[in-house]
């Protein structure tokens, strides 16, 4: 019966994989009713701390978006390209990697991208070399940025499962192993492919007067733009926060407290036939199963209050359209997770929730011997899910029942990210369209495209990075 639901599980998240990641989510949904309806499980918790956390982010985010903020960063970061084209292969999935950071999406980079491939062609270098590393990066700064869901959601569920790591101790790890893994990838990358004066087919399209025009016509830049200094305050309040949090996070002494009912340690007994997790829920304290202890407010309150009020400070200060917002990609894109992660992680958690021992007799031996096999798995469901905070919310509560240490799954983390594998990703197809020489593509064998290498070298050597640091610090 197990093997049946799974595969309902796997058929939803390949078929929402194929109509994109708003009917992801969807569509997860249809497996879930098949579960809890059908079959009669017990409905798993929906994630709606992560999607608190996502709301309030992505409103401050989109709100900065609509004051003309972002193009004030996008304006930063052209300029440095364009002061060093001949090194764009390194410095383009830089920049793209801190503005994911900063943000916590990597869908900000739209509008960088076809700034990356204009650079590149009019140096005459490979256009996919940056382009296709940059790609990546954009979705690797995702476990370094201290507002992306996926990080407020491992710091969440590993305090819930003894493993009380803050923010700023995860980025510890997972920001220099990152950088480094993209390093990699970028030096990997920069003789790749041959240079467009020995390309062929480059040359070919070059002899096209309407193509060389499509190619050399234009050029892509946001230097021409002014920015008000309206946007420049909403980039000041938007990093502010985010200062704020980190500080927050890191000196949590600096929170108020408040008395909270909590389980002791190692209690097994009942009172009234009811267990210790319930006197928890009842807020009923019992000498032996409960305890009343000072308990600072939650990291995943105070993102959210602290993201709140700087949305409303933008709105105030920065002139900043709240229509403008709503309609742009950075608050569309953060919807769409949104959806996705509610559909995929509900959905996971019925189906794990209600096999937990089979999962752990299945896996315990291999887990124990090799807990770090763990990120194969981290891997290959982010390949059908397309959202590492979709895989932290579903995977991580599963890893930790089966007695990985957090430790280990702190070294593990950047492996969320394999949704590079097979190319439908939004940023991915957008790269192809906006590299106008025709270098970054798809490929004909559907994997042999241009993100695969520097995802695989990107992820590869963050991980094991991620797994020494780790292993050192904790």
């Amino acid at each position: 019966m197990f093997l049946l639901q799974l595969t309902i599980v796997l058929v939803a998240l390949y078929v929402g994989s194929r109509y994109g990641s708003l009917a992801l989510g969807a569509i997860s949904g249809i497996a879930l009713a098949l579960l809890v309806l059908g079959f009669g499980l017990k409905p798993g918790n929906p994630p709606t701390d992560v999607i608190y956390i996502i709301v309030a982010a992505v409103t401050c985010a989109g709100m900065m978006h609509a004051s003309g903020g972002m193009d004030w960063l996008i304006q930063i970061a052209e300029r440095l390209l364009r002061r060093h084209p001949g090194h764009i292969t390194f410095f383009a999935p830089l920049c793209t990697f801190f503005l994911t950071v900063l943000v916590g999406t990597g869908h900000v980079v739209y509008t960088l991208m076809p700034i990356i491939c204009d650079i590149a062609l009019r140096k005459g270098i490979r256009p996919e070399r940056p382009c296709g590393v940059a790609s990546i990066a954009s979705q690797v700064g995702i476990t370094c940025s201290p507002i992306a869901a996926a990080v407020v959601a491992f710091a969440t569920i590993s305090a819930a499962n003894g493993f009380d790591i803050t923010i700023p101790r995860i980025l510890m790890v997972t920001l220099p192993a990152s950088v480094i893994g993209l390093l990699a990838a970028s030096a990997c990358s920069y003789k790749r492919g041959l240079d467009l004066d020995k390309d062929p087919q480059f040359q070919a399209r070059l002899r096209n007067p309407e193509t060389y025009q499509y190619m050399y016509g234009n050029e892509a830049t946001l230097l021409d733009r002014e920015i008000p200094a309206s946007a420049r305050r909403a980039v000041y309040i938007f990093l502010g926060a985010i200062a704020l949090i980190v500080v927050y996070a890191s000196c949590q002494s600096l929170l108020p407290t408040y008395s909270q009912v909590v389980a002791v340690n190692g209690a097994t007994g009942t009172w009234n036939g009811l267990t210790a997790a319930q006197l928890v829920q009842l807020g009923i304290v019992r000498e032996g199963l409960t305890q009343v202890v000072e308990q600072p407010l939650k990291m995943n309150i105070v993102i959210q209050v602290v993201m709140l009020v700087a949305a409303a400070l933008i709105v105030i200060f920065c002139k900043a359209s709240t229509k403008k917002a709503v309609a742009g990609a950075v608050w569309q894109s953060g919807m769409v997770a949104v959806v996705a992660i509610y559909g995929i992680a509900w959905m996971a958690d019925t189906l794990f929730s209600n096999y937990m021992g089979d999962i752990q007799q299945l896996l315990s031996s291999v887990v124990h011997d090799y807990p770090w096999s763990i990120a194969f798995v981290f891997f290959a469901v982010s390949m059908l899910i397309n959202s590492q905070g979709a895989v932290v919310v579903s995977m991580l509560p599963l890893a930790y029942s089966l007695g990985i240490p957090g430790e280990v799954l702190l070294g593990v983390f950047p492996s969320v990210y394999g949704y590079f594998f097979i190319p439908n990703y939004p940023s991915d197809i957008a790269t192809v369209n906006f590299d106008r020489s025709g270098t970054t593509v798809i490929g004909k064998y559907l994997l042999n495209h241009s993100f695969m290498m520097p995802g695989l070298v990107s992820v590869g050597v963050a991980t094991l990075i991620s797994m020494l640091l780790a292993r050192l610090l904790y």
